[in-house]
């Protein structure tokens, strides 16, 4: 069972308690299964203005999608998953919420979590024992704090209901009728009300009129796209822009002048060229002097970025963020199924240009300067430019087994995939934060 190495994110340092329990919990673990990946995925949950209130962490270590049979092996599992990937990374200090069995909330395992981070997520088909509950009682006073996961109401249910500090409800399982007597028996409780598998923009209108407060789901990078709807004009220059980047080498004084017309962009590249994501020891202030400091290819990629900053305007910032995991992983993962870094990192980046503008990605793509066989795999077509991000989409979803199929049909290792991945958000977050500064 291979793991990713825990670290004390205070200093960078592996961290021995943490190395221990993994080590542990690694040994105690059945081998896994023939054919069988291990996968991480984190899915936002957002406030009605659409902003992150913190993530769902999805773990696979096996061909099942849940877990059954072992239960204690199940519980090492979740635990080695959550220990070894690390809450703090992959969600920025944010809420991780973390399905759990009874096994890792009767036992010590669970101890091992962060209490100001973990959200423990009482999972619905485990009974409400009084062993369950007391083992709750003991994890609130601890300081974390819980979910009850995929919540119908059920007899005895009460007491983990005046324990929970979010009830997350699934949209696609429950129709209007069954969620307004759930909310009805669940009025006058202090619970936050979490809508799950919100996937449109009418279940988000839906959501918020029924009382939710917070939201999981893709409904936020699937807005309503405008009817005939094209390129804004004031766009077009901007694309103009990321054609110019794509020439090797690059036409340094066409490139200057065109992005110091662009102010906006002009002000957003020369802030991410000096932020932490660059990690430049000198200060820039000119378009030519970042190129000439930083190189071409971090040139390309900070003028991309910024580009994207400027599409997303007046959108959730978490499409943003996922625009720029997409772009780092596909960027990282290139070289491992020999395709270019430079068009790789570019193709996870207008992936969510449709979302940014409005606007289908037929629509878009004409405007795309780009090879052919790259807008076919914008466009969605069995072609190995796709093959990156289409594992990446795959597992936005927690569908494991279209990301297995895709990495047995490419060759794929998928402990470098999810290697490239944590690195990839780590790196996005940077970039995010110096990107969205004053905005």
């Amino acid at each position: 069972m291979t793991s990713i190495l825990a670290v004390d994110n205070r200093n960078g340092m592996p961290d021995p308690a943490m190395q221990e329990v993994s080590a542990k919990l690694c040994e105690d673990s059945a081998p896994e299964p023939v054919g069988a990946f291990r996968y991480m995925a984190r899915q936002p949950i957002l406030d009605q203005r659409s902003k992150v209130h913190g993530y769902e962490l999805l773990f696979r270590s096996g061909p099942e999608l849940t877990f059954r049979g072992d239960g204690n092996l199940a519980t090492r599992t979740m635990i080695d998953n959550t220990v070894m990937f690390g809450l703090e990374r992959l969600t920025s200090w944010m809420p991780a919420f973390v399905n759990c069995t009874t096994e890792s909330l009767t036992g010590d395992m669970v101890q091992v979590l962060p209490p100001g981070i973990a959200v423990l997520e009482i999972l619905e088909d485990l009974e409400p024992t009084p062993r369950l509950i007391e083992a709750c009682r003991k994890l609130k006073a601890a300081g974390f704090r819980l979910a009850l996961d995929d919540f119908v109401w059920r007899p005895g249910i009460e007491p983990l209901v005046a324990l929970a500090n979010y009830v997350k409800v699934d949209f696609m399982k429950l129709g209007a009728a069954e969620r307004k007597e759930l909310l009805l028996r669940l009025r006058g409780t202090p619970v936050c009300l979490i809508a799950e598998k919100v996937e449109t923009q009418e279940d988000f209108k839906q959501a918020c009129a029924e009382g939710f407060k917070l939201f999981q789901g893709f409904f936020f990078c699937r807005p309503l796209l405008l009817k005939n709807g094209r390129v804004p004009a004031n766009r077009l220059s901007q694309i103009e822009i990321l054609g110019l980047l794509q020439h090797d080498p690059m036409n340094l004084p066409r490139l200057s002048e065109a992005v110091k017309r662009e102010a906006s962009l002009a002000y957003r590249l020369l802030r991410l060229v000096n932020s932490p994501v660059c990690a430049i020891r000198q200060e820039v202030t000119s378009i030519e002097s970042a190129l000439m400091v930083v190189g071409e290819d971090t040139f390309r990629r900070m003028a991309t970025l910024a580009i994207a900053s400027e599409f997303n305007a007046n959108q959730p910032l978490e499409i943003l963020r996922m625009a720029f995991v997409r772009a780092r992983f596909c960027e990282l993962a290139a070289g491992l199924c020999g395709l270019s870094p430079t068009e790789q990192y570019l193709i996870g980046l207008l992936s969510m240009f449709p979302a940014m503008l409005r606007v289908p990605m037929e629509n878009l793509v004409p405007a795309l300067p780009l090879r052919e066989d790259l807008r076919n795999a914008l466009l969605g077509s069995d072609v190995p430019q796709r093959s990156l991000l289409h594992w990446l989409e795959c597992d936005e979803q927690g569908d494991w087994e279209g990301c297995d199929a895709i990495v047995l049909s490419n060759g794929l290792c998928p402990d470098q995939l999810m290697r490239c991945y944590i690195e990839a958000v780590d790196w996005a977050e940077t970039a995010f934060k110096s990107s969205s500064m004053g905005d």
